[in-house]
């Protein structure tokens, strides 16, 4: 038996509901009958999952938000507010952009910059405006959808690392702070998820030619990776590792780090020295 159903019955709201992981994680929810606020910054693309959502008999609204502006992402939340019949009760902070294919100090400062403004004050305002919202509730989750780059490093992806391994540390100083309160924090850490984050990232060169390649032959579906990820929050789980190589990797990095680093840097010249 899970701990808790905090995805059942939910009243949820989800950034980047209009793709991806976001996307399915709105869908499924819609399927365990939670009201689902579908928030993009691309309006029209959430105006479609909650379309999805209401075809399937569930409740769902569109709300267009950019998740690198603290005031939209007030808005956002003054917004639930009006659309749901009780406060919101399940967070999903999930909105991301991928950044690759360069060294540090070959990254543009945009990149950096365009990555930071996304992933890291994403999470940073999501949690900022919706946790103490949470905290009045008896029961309540929060999803920060980091990646296994938050702990994997992998070389030529920094701005992406960096602000993954921020999500993590977010989430895991988050669950401390609300232990005891009823609110559950989890941290989504998949490897390749089937999305388009290629298409609509700044990979570049060899690597995005690399990142399809396993994407096609590797990647779980979002579908499946929303499912382990609602089930790990019921669960009370902190930490979701729906792959088996992400758990691979997180436990050999802290047993083996400087191995591990010398291992990862041998595999990535090799790669890229066959894709020249």
């Amino acid at each position: 038996m899970f701990a808790n159903t905090l995805s059942k019955n939910a009243r949820a709201v989800i950034t980047g509901a209009g793709s991806g992981i976001g996307k399915a994680m709105a869908l499924e929810l819609g399927r365990r009958q939670s009201l689902v606020v579908c928030s993009d910054i691309n309006l029209d693309a959430a105006e479609q999952t909650a379309s999805e959502i209401r075809r399937s008999g569930g409740q769902a609204w569109a709300v267009a938000c950019d998740v690198s502006d603290l005031a939209q992402v007030q808005a956002l939340a003054d917004k639930a507010d009006e659309l749901l019949p009780e406060p919101v009760n399940l967070v999903i902070n999930n909105a991301g952009v991928g950044v690759g294919g360069k060294a540090i100090g070959e990254t543009s400062m945009q990149d950096w910059e365009w990555t930071v403004n996304i992933n890291f004050w994403g999470v940073v305002y999501g949690c900022h405006v919706f946790a103490p919202r949470l905290r009045q509730q008896k029961q309540a989750g929060i999803i920060n959808v980091a990646s296994t780059a938050s702990f994997s490093a992998a070389p030529l992806m920094g701005p992406y690392n960096a602000t993954k391994a921020a999500a993590l540390a977010i989430s895991e100083t988050l669950a401390a702070e609300l232990s005891g309160t009823g609110v559950t924090v989890t941290a989504l850490c998949p490897t390749l998820v089937k999305t388009n984050i290629s298409a609509n990232g700044r990979i570049q060169g060899e690597s995005n030619e690399l990142f399809n390649r396993l994407m096609d032959r590797f990647g779980m579906s979002a579908e499946r990776v929303a499912r382990m990820a609602l089930d790990g929050l019921d669960r009370g789980q902190l930490y979701v590792m729906p792959q088996v190589d992400a758990r691979m990797i997180w436990r050999l990095k802290r047993l083996l780090p400087n191995t591990y680093a010398a291992v990862t840097g041998l595999i990535n010249r090799r790669i890229t020295s066959n894709l020249t």
